[in-house]
């Protein structure tokens, strides 16, 4: 067969986003979502809005901002803010955080509480509120008044984690007794996959919600918030802001887990909070 070269449309993009284009992705990023895109980072972003431009034909950064700020829908919006999120997870990451949780749920138990929630506020593809979802399921005697709300600010991930289906790779971390107990093995012509069990999913309610969009559209009290590694890439502005909802949400006695990585010095002063182990607080 032969392949005409002119059947083909190759698009070449921009060497490198101009400073005022960078500085107006950086605000606009910034505005939407908390993320800050530093000097550091343009490198990153220029990869990254080269992938969303590719699907949309476009050559150019300045053509794609007027596409961002043209879209009076916010799907474009919402795309570019999928492009830019990061989203690394593995289940049951900083372990020992699912150790505290489950002895915090066994005392809430023991104290006769009987409906319980949590707020996973990163749930990334869902290992996360898997994780908990299995923590609880583990700890408890009863876990019908569990409920679980997974949140993040990419529709892709969301979609990912409803599934619940993970390839033999990304469930390495988890005991083999669990994985027998919480998933259902599938196998096809190319790979080996785990999917989520009934058991754990219907725990979970998975929703689309934006840290940096205050007031948060949920119910408290709230027992427990995990919001881990994702306050990394918010100033100290922005973080203030956030733990000031998250305040807010939490019962009396309350935890709020964050991230090894994260630290809330600065941002405590007047908060309702109190460190009571490695990047775990209580209200």
């Amino acid at each position: 067969m032969k392949i005409d070269a002119t059947d083909f449309k190759m698009v070449k993009y921009d060497d490198a986003i101009d400073e005022k284009t960078f500085q107006r992705f950086a605000k606009l990023i910034y505005e939407l979502s908390g993320i800050v895109i530093n000097e550091q980072k343009r490198s990153l972003l220029q990869a990254r809005l080269i992938k969303r431009m590719r699907k949309l034909g476009l050559s150019s950064f300045k053509e794609y901002l007027q596409r961002v700020n043209q879209d009076t829908t916010g799907t474009e919006l919402v795309e570019l803010l999928d492009v830019i999120s990061t989203n690394v997870t593995h289940f049951f990451r900083e372990s020992e955080h699912f150790r505290v949780l489950a002895e915090v749920l066994q005392d809430l138990e023991r104290a006769g509480q009987k409906r319980i929630r949590i707020w996973c506020a990163a749930s990334s593809t869902g290992e996360e509120p898997y994780s908990i979802a299995m923590t609880a399921c583990e700890a408890l005697r009863e876990v019908s008044e569990v409920k679980i709300l997974a949140t993040d600010i990419s529709t892709k991930v969301l979609a990912s984690a409803r599934l619940g289906v993970y390839p033999e790779n990304r469930v390495s971390n988890v005991q083999k007794v669990l994985l027998d107990r919480y998933f259902t093995r599938s196998k096809t012509a190319d790979a080996l996959s785990w999917q989520a069990n009934s058991s754990l999913r219907r725990l979970i309610q998975f929703s689309r919600l934006n840290l940096a969009e205050t007031p948060y559209p949920l119910k408290g009290p709230l027992d427990v918030i995990f919001c881990r590694n994702v306050m990394i890439y918010f100033d100290n502005t922005m973080r203030q802001k956030v733990i000031r909802e998250f305040v807010r949400l939490l019962r009396p006695g309350g935890y709020l887990i964050v991230g090894h990585a994260e630290s809330l010095a600065g941002t405590l002063a007047r908060a309702d909070l109190k460190a009571v182990g490695s990047a775990i607080y209580r209200r």
